[in-house]
């Protein structure tokens, strides 16, 4: 049976945060925002029991916790919710990095149509923004700084603590995207400083379809975000819509799980990496492992199997191994890896390159069977 090693794109979720789903989905079957009958009331305390649980995994006060559909969702409300804002103080400047995801490449571009100045910095091969780069870009008309935790395609962690405690000296809003440290690098969030915080369920084990916006208050202020689409005033007004109080609830206890297990889960996933690196260097191959390791987070490699498509491979050992050569969102049509491209690796190697990302519930002697098994047609490729 083929193990799955594509977690950075979805992780499976947790059979006790589905229990958790299940049971919200047969008791409460009111609308969160009701406030005429006990059924609205019962619903409100599951999401704010949820809330509570997010909250406490983040280190952060309930009030600064919303929920939206996702990071993609939230990612885009940081940005353009900034915009009234940007446009009332003269701040029209926003730098972000090459290697966002397209959630936020797509959403600062859009900025830019509306008359913001966008600047993008690219790593170098270490996959690693340096921060000077960014910090020397910062202006007094600079409105927002948006860098990633955790880059989803090659595991490598950027220096957001080092921009956080400057850009907070300088008071630019700080947003970071930690779709992929959220669960996992969980002292590392709450230690560095920012103003706007995106992630999703579904990279923890939870739910697809939800996530969060962390907005820290600053002088009992939270920035200046508004809403993007329009409707009630559900979750402070910052996201419209009805609350999904069962897929909150999964978020919530996926949240809950992270925090009491995140130690053990790193430890574990760690092994797994040393496994995997063990089998490359036994299995005759030529490779490299794309970013410099110091900085990569436990549970993502990102290698070149030199001589090896990439999407030839994918075909052919698909009864092995379920793992990519690039990010989810890109990946309908082929094109070569965005972020390989701009920390400057070759387009040989790119080509070459493959994701490798794993999980706590992940078994290491299923992934080292069929590992192996994927590196012998890897092998038989390049002879």
């Amino acid at each position: 049976m083929s193990v799955y090693l594509d977690y950075n794109a979805s992780a499976p979720i947790d059979l006790r945060v589905l229990e958790t789903m299940v049971e919200v989905y047969k008791n409460n079957i009111g609308n969160a925002d009701s406030r005429t009958h006990s059924f609205g009331e019962n619903a409100r305390a599951v999401v704010e029991h949820a809330r509570r649980q997010v909250a406490h995994l983040f280190g952060v006060s309930t009030s600064e916790v919303y929920f939206t559909s996702g990071a993609t969702e939230s990612n885009n409300i940081a940005i353009q919710g900034l915009r009234e804002y940007g446009e009332k103080s003269k701040k029209r400047h926003i730098i972000t990095t090459a290697i966002e995801h397209k959630a936020v490449l797509e959403t600062v571009k859009y900025m830019a149509y509306q008359g913001y100045e966008v600047e993008i910095i690219a790593p170098d091969l270490s996959g690693r923004v340096n921060e000077n780069a960014i910090l020397n870009k910062v202006r007094d008309d600079t409105l927002l700084v948006s860098v990633m935790h955790v880059n989803n395609e090659t595991g490598i962690i950027q220096p957001v603590k080092e921009l956080g405690e400057e850009l907070y000296r300088r008071d630019v809003f700080f947003h970071v995207d930690a779709t992929q440290s959220s669960g996992k690098l969980v002292e590392e969030i709450r230690g560095f400083k920012y103003n706007i915080l995106s992630f999703s369920a579904h990279k923890l084990m939870g739910p697809q379809g939800v996530g969060g916006l962390i907005l820290r208050t600053k002088s009992y202020k939270r920035p200046p975000i508004k809403a993007i689409i329009f409707g009630g005033e559900q979750e402070g007004g910052i996201r419209p819509g009805t609350i999904p109080v069962a897929l909150t609830a999964g978020c919530g206890k996926a949240c809950e799980i992270a925090e009491n297990e995140y130690k053990e889960n790193n430890i574990h996933v760690r092994a797994i990496r040393e496994q995997i690196i063990a089998e490359l260097n036994n299995s005759g191959i030529d490779y490299h492992i794309n970013g410099d390791q110091e900085y990569c987070i436990g549970n993502t490699l990102n290698v070149c199997l030199a001589g090896v498509s990439s999407e030839a491979l994918m075909i052919l050992t698909k009864q092995y191994c379920g793992l990519s050569n690039g990010s989810a969102c890109t990946s309908k049509i082929y094109s070569p890896s965005y972020v390989l491209a701009a920390m400057g690796v070759s387009m040989a190697q790119i080509d070459n390159s493959i994701r490798i990302s794993w999980g706590p519930d992940t078994q290491a002697d299923h992934v080292i069977e069929n590992f192996r098994n994927f590196l012998k047609i890897a092998k038989g490729i390049r002879s």
